[in-house]
């Protein structure tokens, strides 16, 4: 292929990958950009060669992990919608939505150096993130289960200020409440 086009992955390379990602957001959660890559590998039980054949750079992968951690976010919205009422979809995925803050947090600073580099790692992840909210919130609508005059930059501001405030662990539960309580003002009791 000369194109530039990349095969895709055979199915258990295409496991090894996400098992990296998935260790990987992990350790740089609770350890930040710096997590040794050789223990993410340990972690996604593969080796380190695997690990560098997935992703040269440290940045190469702190960029694949928040690219993924957005895909997930997003790609839980439908999911919820099709499994839950509106309203709890709507609470499921915000609290997902912390989950997702708290990688990103983990791996800020990496993103802010591939930033400098003129790479963008955010791209469209603000838009990708606002069509989910905005899913999320018609399906309300539609069901007649939150307030009409609330959009969905409200919501995702809200979301934002709650992440910001209570990020860490020792902070999640506080965080829940706030997001309850957020959540809970945009209901319509019938």
């Amino acid at each position: 292929m000369t194109d530039g086009a990349q095969r895709p992955l055979r199915a258990d390379a295409r496991r090894n990958r996400e098992k990296i990602l998935a260790a990987a957001a992990r350790a740089f959660a609770t350890e930040g950009p710096d997590a040794h890559l050789e223990r993410i590998a340990k972690e996604a039980g593969v080796g380190s060669g695997t690990l560098y054949r997935n992703f040269p750079t440290r940045e190469a992968l702190i960029e694949a992990v928040y690219r993924n951690e957005v895909a997930r976010l997003c790609d839980a919205a439908p999911a919820l919608l099709a499994e839950k009422p509106p309203v709890a979809a709507l609470h499921s995925w915000a609290r997902l939505f912390l989950d997702y803050v708290t990688a990103k947090y983990g791996m800020i600073d990496g993103l802010r150096a591939i930033a400098a580099t003129g790479s963008n790692p955010y791209g469209h992840s603000r838009e990708l993130i606002q069509a989910a909210i905005t899913s999320l919130m018609d399906a309300c609508l539609a069901a007649r289960a939150i307030r009409t005059d609330i959009q969905p930059t409200d919501i995702s501001a809200a979301l934002e200020g709650i992440a910001l405030t209570s990020a860490g662990a020792e902070h999640r539960q506080q965080a829940e409440r706030l997001l309850d309580l957020t959540l809970d003002g945009l209901t319509i009791r019938h």
